[in-house]
């Protein structure tokens, strides 16, 4: 097949790529670096334009198809003698990375801090792009770090903003994508050198596994990191990872295996249930209570309705997801228990605060409930 041009065969021969998804790197790449650029509709006839030979390339365009096609000049039919650009661009890159200072990652960690805030309060509807433009923007720095000491502090932002992304797309029943922001976790938390934060990105890419019915595999992982944090990490965390591994095994069906979990994290949580190096783990109030009351719930086990009743009240206001999570655990419990008015009630009132903040993830739980004395879905 021939091509008209060099642009079109790099994208149609040999990188396979379509015409919308060149048009939405350009966009992405361009956001990136700061550079200003036409809209997505004006870069549709452009492209088609530059591809078919009716139009030349120019700056910044040539700069951003060599960088999203992974060519130079002369394999995109540009003129030469700009291939000296790259090298300054390559320069300028390293420079700003080197401007990384404690200050810059300090104000990158709180964005995540603030990110997620509002996810638990108000849900992750538009936290999603939000993350993702950090996300590329912490990874672009990294890539051109070469300062020991820089390069890990960004890489413990990348896994915090990332383990977030992977948590919101989760609730938005997003999975592959979930997975793929674990997996970036997992190697940024590699490169932060932290144990910690590997054990915690592993812990929650299982919740992926459990939400498939990869419940099997579930459990290996969560298993697999219980025991990264053996001896190595703050109590809080161990809790956290016992309290995810019971979790598991109540998916699992193994009701005796999940209780002795929560037991283990029972025993663990510290009495102040707080560290500033753990931002993202909550396991005070009534946290580890009402995880303990899905556990119960998912096993159908009866005592899920006093468990989830007595820690609902102390949950505090603004985790408002946990909150459809445990409306959503007790309509299940008491449906478990015959009482299909409650189950009712309690189905309502999730779906209502569900359909608020989008909880896609706890929306579909909730369609799955069966009332008793009825094989009718809940109203």
């Amino acid at each position: 097949m021939s091509y008209a041009t060099k642009l079109q065969r790099v994208r149609k021969a040999e990188l396979g790529l379509k015409a919308a998804e060149v048009i939405d790197l350009l966009i992405r790449c361009a956001d990136n670096r700061g550079i200003p650029i036409m809209e997505a509709s004006s870069l549709k006839t452009r492209l088609s334009l530059w591809e078919n030979g009716h139009a030349t390339v120019s700056e910044p365009y040539r700069r951003l198809f060599r960088e999203i096609y992974g060519r130079r000049n002369s394999d995109l039919d540009f003129p030469d003698d700009e291939d000296d650009n790259e090298v300054g661009e390559l320069r300028s890159r390293l420079a700003l990375a080197r401007n990384v200072d404690e200050g810059a990652v300090e104000a990158f960690r709180q964005q995540v801090d603030n990110a997620r805030r509002a996810d638990r309060q108000f849900g992750g509807v538009l936290l999603l792009e939000q993350l993702q433009h950090l996300i590329d923007q912490i990874t672009g720095l990294l890539r051109h770090s070469t300062a020991r000491g820089q390069r890990e502090a960004l890489a413990g932002v990348l896994t915090e903003a990332s383990t977030l992304a992977g948590w919101v797309s989760l609730d938005r029943n997003a999975v592959s994508q979930a997975w793929d922001h674990y997996e970036r976790a997992k190697d940024a938390a590699r490169e932060a050198g932290s144990t910690a934060m590997l054990a915690h990105a592993f812990a929650e890419q299982a919740f992926v596994l459990i939400d498939i019915d990869e419940t099997r595999h579930a459990v290996e992982q969560l298993e697999h990191a219980r025991a990264l944090g053996t001896d190595h990490m703050s109590p809080l965390l161990q809790a956290w990872l016992s309290a995810a591994a019971g979790e598991g095994f109540a998916a699992f069906g193994q009701s005796d295996a999940a209780l002795a979990a929560f037991d283990d994290a029972t025993h663990l949580l510290p009495t102040d249930p707080q560290d500033p190096a753990l931002p993202f783990l909550f396991l005070g109030d009534s946290h580890l209570d009402r995880w303990r009351g899905n556990a119960l719930a998912k096993v159908g086990d009866l005592g899920a309705v006093d468990q989830l009743s007595a820690a609902l009240p102390r949950l505090p206001k603004a985790f408002v997801r946990a909150r459809v999570g445990m409306m959503v655990d007790l309509a299940y419990a008491y449906a478990a228990a015959g009482n299909r008015d409650e189950a009712q009630t309690y189905a309502r009132q999730a779906r209502t605060l569900g359909k608020q903040i989008r909880s896609d993830r706890h929306l579909r739980r909730l369609s799955g409930l069966v009332l008793p004395t009825s094989r009718s879905r809940a109203s």
